[in-house]
């Protein structure tokens, strides 16, 4: 909880950019140019987040690596089916990996959304069984949108579609955080009793 925190207006930026790339590449061109314009970007944005808070959130590395995966294999074999199934690969994985880790009794969602709050296990559990499905529901969205719609409308939607659900589901969550939210001091006390129960 040490980390430098952005501003705002910063992390929506190096969020928002890329996508944004992306599709102003698409429209003015097609979506090869697009998308090597949106791998430079994304990378772009990686080393801006890492210079300005020493820092890049494990769900920005996860997702970057996966678009440079598949967006070479888009460029190399001209197929543009890679760059649009990665959203399903990328949502599949987080649900996956949420989903499963709740099955061995682990919270992850932590971790993917680098340590933002403090909650009690009963509030890591409902959170991470939430954004598990809100993952695997926005994989069968993009499943389902690139199937059968056009490939500027898919763009479209990746750039100001799915943002914003995301954001609105987020907020929509807020009650819960509130709710299993631990307070510092009782955060400390936790830690300090776990600890004593160790010791004995």
């Amino acid at each position: 909880m040490d980390k430098t925190q952005p501003h705002p207006v910063f992390k929506l930026a190096t969020e928002l950019g890329p996508l944004i790339v992306f599709f102003v590449a698409n429209a003015k061109f097609n979506l090869f140019v697009a998308t090597g314009a949106f791998m430079v970007a994304i990378v772009a944005a990686m080393i801006a987040s890492y210079v300005v808070v020493r820092h890049v959130p494990m769900m920005a590395i996860v997702t970057a690596i996966i678009v440079l995966v598949f967006g070479t294999l888009t460029l190399v074999l001209h197929d543009e089916t890679f760059i649009k199934v990665k959203p399903t690969i990328i949502y599949g994985l987080f649900a996956a990996i949420l989903g499963g880790g709740l099955l061995f009794g682990r919270s992850f969602i932590a971790i993917l959304f680098n340590q933002m709050f403090n909650l009690t296990p009963k509030g890591w559990r409902i959170l991470t069984m939430r954004w598990a499905l809100f993952f695997f529901a926005m994989a069968i969205l993009n499943e389902f949108i690139w199937r059968t719609q056009s490939t500027d409308f898919w763009v479209a939607f990746k750039a100001f579609g799915a943002i914003p659900l995301t954001m609105i589901f987020a907020i929509s969550q807020m009650p819960v955080i509130k709710r299993y939210h631990l307070e510092p001091a009782t955060l400390e006390a936790s830690e300090a009793e776990a600890g004593d129960v160790s010791k004995g």
